[in-house]
């Protein structure tokens, strides 16, 4: 594997992600949150095209928990972290969080599912792919508050 378990992946806050006095839209977190875990996934050695092409495997997001505990602002400078906490046949759980330098404005928990690409019904993560993700898993005890 290519990186860290816990991943960073920096954004900045453009004009078309807030309301006209320049908070971020809550809506525009999910895509923020779903850039990290696709960044995750490339710097794995994984991009979404490859394992559709290759594995006829997509992952969408199942359920989600989110936790807005301070708002983003035009231009503001953004980390958004993806860390994989667990790893199942047909799924897996990302813990994630958004922060302004040392300010935490949002945490989240992501469950996505394995799906075949061209019928989009859950199916197993390939073995490989599994076994490599399952090295990387975080379980929530692991991790540092």
């Amino acid at each position: 594997m290519a990186v860290e378990a816990t991943f960073s992946w920096p954004t900045r806050v453009y004009w078309e992600d807030t309301d006209a006095g320049g908070v971020v839209y809550h809506a525009q977190y999910l895509a923020f949150l779903e850039r990290a875990r696709t960044e995750w996934m490339r710097a794995q050695g994984y991009g979404q095209e490859l394992l559709r092409l290759q594995h006829d495997l997509v992952f969408a997001v199942r359920a989600m928990q989110l936790d807005f505990l301070k708002p983003a602002r035009l231009d503001d400078a953004l980390e958004v972290s993806a860390e994989l906490t667990e790893c199942r046949r047909a799924s897996a759980v990302f813990s994630q969080a958004i922060r302004r330098g040392d300010e935490l404005l949002l945490t989240a928990q992501v469950r996505v599912a394995a799906l075949d690409a061209g019928g989009f019904r859950p199916r197993p993560i390939p073995s490989p792919l599994l076994g490599e993700l399952k090295a990387l898993e975080r379980p929530a005890l692991e991790r540092p508050r």
